[in-house]
């Protein structure tokens, strides 16, 4: 059987023989060509523990818009247009609004990157700013310790909508919610202080009310105050099958109910050979993105057994605290001992990326450098037909093997004995 895995703007292709295969993991049935704008018109229509948006807010106040950045797959494009003519609606002239790309601990976007989120036509009438980690307000401190600063544009606003896709996440349980404002419009000393929690054994992928990465999030966010937010589910060509709108939690937790139903996928056992993309472009651009899929995989993989991660990384690391931890030739063993002693924002993907090393080989299918992922705990490959014939030489002609092909968006949970 042909599986395919995103790569970039394209994808590789590897045959894998009906006797290895244990199972391929795809979302459930999801509508292919859904109405996305009929969708989000019936969300907003009925809002989940809270009023319509368009009575919340009021003439002659301030409105921040906080969205995701290039680096999330959230169609802030489509999804804009809808919340700005609830503004519309309620008296609220463009002037008034500002939309904020939550950056968290990523680069800065281009000019292009921004127009590209916005839409053409919402970029030439509001502005439209990245957030910034240098000019923040500090509103307080979680029960956890985490000092929470928050972007000064969003924090002077009169009223704050968060919009973002939900998607499983491999500390903070799921996307989504309160993350738009808290990680994503803080700062990186902020933000550390909340990542810190993904050693504690409840910060996993579909973990939620016990969560403490979650908890101290929502916290955080419950300071900041959010007055309404738009979630969507996508379907794995990226449309929009499901919205939910309202109440930072009830909203975000009626995004996540559905989401686990389409995604959660059950295998018979662990295979001994993995193979896992995040879906190509934009989840591709650089091994900082792909390591959620990575880690989505670790639950699918026997120990002693081998993940194939096929994804460009044409941006290489991203991020160069993250690159730091990952060429300094410390086992998996002392990068998570280090993290455990120190807790560094950037080094907390490595930690991640040698969580899944201490149970597995990891090959590494990419457009990065072979000589600098050398250095690190990945064997590089150009092709998932090499990477793939490699893996089966080391297991054998029947060597069980699970495909992942949305590994980001697709949890694997193992059928209980």
């Amino acid at each position: 059987m042909k599986v395919q895995f995103g790569f970039g703007q394209g994808y590789q292709e590897v045959d894998i023989s009906e006797k290895n295969l244990l199972s391929v993991l795809e979302p459930g049935r999801l509508p292919s060509f859904p109405d996305e704008q009929e969708i989000l018109q019936e969300a907003l229509s009925a809002p989940i523990g809270t009023k319509r948006l368009r009575e919340i807010v009021h003439p002659g106040q301030k409105i921040a818009i906080v969205t995701s950045d290039i680096s999330r797959p959230c169609p802030s494009m489509k999804i804009l247009p809808a919340v700005i003519a609830e503004l519309s609606a309620a008296g609220i002239p463009d002037q008034d609004i500002t939309i904020t790309f939550a950056l968290g601990s990523h680069r800065h976007m281009t000019d292009q990157e921004r127009e590209h989120l916005a839409g053409k036509e919402i970029f030439s009438r509001i502005v439209c700013r990245d957030s910034s980690p240098d000019d923040t307000v500090r509103i307080g401190c979680t029960g956890r310790g985490t000092d929470v600063l928050i972007d000064r544009t969003v924090m002077e606003a009169d009223r704050r909508i968060c919009i973002g896709n939900v998607e499983y996440h491999y500390f903070a349980g799921f996307s989504g919610g309160a993350k738009a404002i808290f990680p994503g419009c803080s700062t990186p000393a902020s933000i550390a202080m909340n990542h810190r929690w993904m050693i504690d054994p409840e910060s996993f992928s579909g973990s939620l009310d016990d969560n403490p990465v979650r908890q101290d999030l929502e916290e955080a966010a419950g300071l900041a105050g959010i007055d309404f937010i738009v979630n969507v589910v996508l379907n794995p060509g990226k449309k929009i099958v499901y919205a939910a709108c309202g109440e930072m939690r009830k909203a975000h937790r009626d995004a996540c109910r559905y989401l686990a139903g389409a995604y959660a996928c059950r295998i018979p056992r662990e295979a001994d050979i993995v193979i896992v993309s995040q879906g190509g472009y934009p989840k591709d651009l650089n091994l900082y993105q792909l390591q959620k899929a990575l880690d989505n995989a670790r639950h699918a993989v026997r120990k002693g057994g081998t993940v194939i991660l096929v994804g460009s990384a044409k941006e290489g690391f991203g991020n160069a605290v993250f690159q730091d931890w990952m060429l300094s030739s410390r086992t998996p063993q002392e990068i998570l001992r280090d993290l455990h002693q120190r807790f560094v924002l950037g080094g907390h993907k490595a930690a991640a990326i040698a969580r899944v090393r201490e149970k597995a080989d990891i090959f590494f299918v990419s457009e990065m450098d072979p000589e600098i992922l050398g250095k690190t705990m990945l064997k590089p490959y150009e092709s998932l037909g090499t990477a793939y014939r490699d893996a089966l030489a080391e297991y054998g002609r029947n060597a069980s093997v699970i495909a992942m092909p949305y590994g980001g968006s697709t949890l694997p949970v193992p059928d209980k004995v």
